[in-house]
């Protein structure tokens, strides 16, 4: 046998020998993985499969697996908190239509069972159970409302609106109220007319959420107030109140869906935990945002910003 031929020999036998030992090496490798990932998929842990190689095939495997491990620790951590959510918004709803349905209830007893009572006990019993059952019909809306701001099927036709115009039309819907509460209010509109594109139902319902809420949390400071200002190419609308305002640990929460700040504000009114949250939603449905600052007795200022356009 030649020389160049053992040559050849041993050189074949060394390039098997090293596919083998790549091969084994591959195995392993392979193998590792394997046993990390089923580990991680059992323990349902937010581990990720981190393993020493050299191999670019192998290091690119890694790289899409742990961003498929991401991504579906992603989709289980945001179905723990939808689920959480869903059980504190039906816990939430069963208390809040269970104290007025049980008014109602209480109505009705008394005028089926109660003979004795005369027309003007009727008339009021009667102006209360109206009253009971509006707010019932109100809450379950919002909660519809809400669902449907959540799922995008609400029909949100966009056009051209003149902020000024519909701030003094919500203004004046609310002026019965703030004077029979003997409020001071002061308005703040440019006489320029400023512009946005959004849908108008929405602004009017923004609007009256944020005025209804300056009524109802912050009229022990005696003043409700609108402002429309320009913010560089937005613009935007304060509405404001110098009431007891909202402490700081509730301010990052209140836009949360059945977050309530009673405590924090006037335990006599008792909020539903919606109309903010639906306020913000309906604002970023425009491509707005909202925001709050809040200094007790001072000033607490709800602020929408829009897009300003010029046409």
């Amino acid at each position: 046998m030649s020389f160049f031929l053992i040559v050849i020999i041993i050189f074949l036998l060394l390039v098997i020998g090293w596919k083998y030992m790549s091969m084994q090496k591959l195995k392993r490798e392979l193998n590792e993985m394997h046993d990390k990932l089923s580990n991680i998929i059992e323990q349902e842990s937010a581990n990720k499969v981190l393993m020493q190689t050299n191999r670019p095939s192998i290091q690119q495997m890694l790289i899409q697996v742990n961003r498929l491990l991401s991504h579906n620790q992603k989709v289980v951590a945001d179905n723990v908190r939808t689920k959480a959510s869903m059980k504190k918004m039906l816990s939430n709803m069963s208390h809040d239509l269970k104290t007025p349905l049980t008014v109602i209830l209480v109505y009705i007893e008394k005028l089926n069972k109660d003979k004795t009572i005369s027309e003007e006990e009727r008339y009021e019993i009667m102006t209360r159970l109206h009253e009971k059952i509006l707010n019932v019909i109100g809450l379950m809306n919002k909660f519809f409302d809400l669902a449907k701001l959540e799922s995008g099927d609400d029909d949100f036709p966009i056009s051209r609106l003149s902020v000024n115009e519909i701030c003094r039309k919500n203004v004046l819907e609310f002026y019965h109220l703030l004077q029979e509460k003997g409020l001071r209010v002061e308005v703040d509109i440019p006489e320029q007319d400023y512009f946005i594109l959004g849908n108008e139902n929405s602004l009017n319902r923004i609007l009256s959420n944020l005025i209804s809420n300056a009524i109802h949390y912050g009229s022990d400071g005696g003043v409700i107030g609108l402002t429309i200002r320009e913010v560089g190419e937005n613009i935007a609308i304060d509405i404001w109140d110098e009431g007891k305002g909202i402490a700081e640990p509730h301010q990052d929460r209140v836009f949360e869906r059945l977050y309530t700040m009673d405590d924090a504000r006037n335990p006599e009114f008792q909020g539903s935990g919606l109309g903010l949250s639906i306020t913000k939603r309906l604002t970023e449905a425009m491509n707005g945002k909202i925001k709050l600052i809040s200094q007790p007795y001072k000033k607490t200022v709800f602020t929408c910003i829009f897009k300003r356009i010029t046409y």
